[in-house]
């Protein structure tokens, strides 16, 4: 995903934070209030049913503002987790295509077309990107997939796939 979309992902959860951090704050207010509330009618009339019901109110609405507060933590630890596994993947993504790009020996030109290839662009946008055209953007092509052993964009695309589902967590090659 580009920056403008990683940034608006990242706002829209952080709106989403604070939004959870406004409403754990109004439960802790609330359960403040009902503590209060239970102690003065325990002061007045001492334990009945009515005062025992708002205690166990009260308890509930603590033990669920904690149950929240830790549960929130945990999810924007996750995401934070998330986000740094996309950034490594797509760092081990690019690295990966260069590995193979200079394994087959690319010239930077067909380098440059390959790698506009498995971005999803066409012969013609490819031309238009590189003010080549299309019929040099073909023959580029063409040189790619015989260096790299493929006969098609599609089979270009799933060698880098196979290739970054065969990395080991630990950046090792699976040998299996």
């Amino acid at each position: 995903m580009d920056t403008n979309g990683t940034s608006k992902r990242a706002k829209a959860d952080q709106r989403r934070a604070n939004l959870l951090a406004l409403l754990l704050s109004l439960q802790a207010l609330a359960a403040v209030f009902f503590i209060a509330d239970v102690a003065q009618d325990l002061r007045w009339g001492g334990l009945n049913l009515h005062s025992g019901f708002e205690a166990m109110v009260a308890l509930a609405l603590i033990v669920g503002t904690g149950f929240g507060a830790v549960q929130m933590r945990e999810i924007l630890n996750r995401i934070q987790q998330a986000e740094t596994a996309m950034s490594v993947a797509s760092g081990a993504f690019f690295d990966l295509i260069e590995l193979r790009f200079k394994q087959w020996g690319l010239t930077p030109s067909e380098a440059e077309v390959a790698l506009f290839t498995l971005k999803g662009l066409d012969v013609s946008d490819i031309a238009d990107a590189r003010g080549a055209a299309q019929g040099t953007v073909r023959a580029q092509l063409t040189k790619v997939y015989a260096k790299a052993g493929v006969s098609g964009r599609g089979q270009l695309t799933s060698t880098f796939i196979e290739d970054l589902l065969a990395v080991e967590p630990d950046g090792t090659q699976d040998t299996r």
